[in-house]
């Protein structure tokens, strides 16, 4: 039987920068953004992101991408990566995110799991991951 965990805490951007790699009159505009975090609370370490942005127009886009997270989980050390999908719209970015599998090195090999957050404009967001080990 496999137990189901949820970690919560806080992830805080530690640097993002974007970069425009495509523009066209009328056509949504794309960019790639380079992101770090410092995760703390149930997990703890940092993460370091990839996100590719479609923009509908300058305040309304999507994005997927990928996050490489080193640190700990429930008492083990490793890393693993999230998978993230999410939108920009009315001041919010929403992110749902899950773990790639067989992503999970160390301590944290077999890690399962699916969780988000939304993004406040401090730049401090409260996430959380309901996971597991297979």
């Amino acid at each position: 039987m496999t137990t189901t965990a949820m970690a919560t805490g806080t992830m805080v951007t530690q640097g993002w920068q974007e970069e425009v790699y495509a523009e066209l009159e009328g056509a949504p505009k794309l960019s790639l953004d380079r992101v770090g975090h410092v995760f703390s609370g149930d997990i703890e370490g940092e993460g370091t992101a990839r996100y590719l942005n479609a923009y509908r127009d300058e305040a309304t886009a999507t994005y997927c991408g990928y996050e490489r997270v080193v640190g700990r989980l429930a008492g083990r050390s490793g890393s693993f990566v999230l998978q993230l999908t999410g939108e920009y719209e009315n001041g919010a970015a929403t992110i749902r995110w899950s773990v790639v599998p067989g992503s999970g090195t160390g301590a944290l090999a077999g890690l399962r799991g699916e969780g988000g957050y939304v993004a406040r404009q401090d730049g401090s967001e409260p996430y959380r991951l309901e996971y597991r080990f297979a």
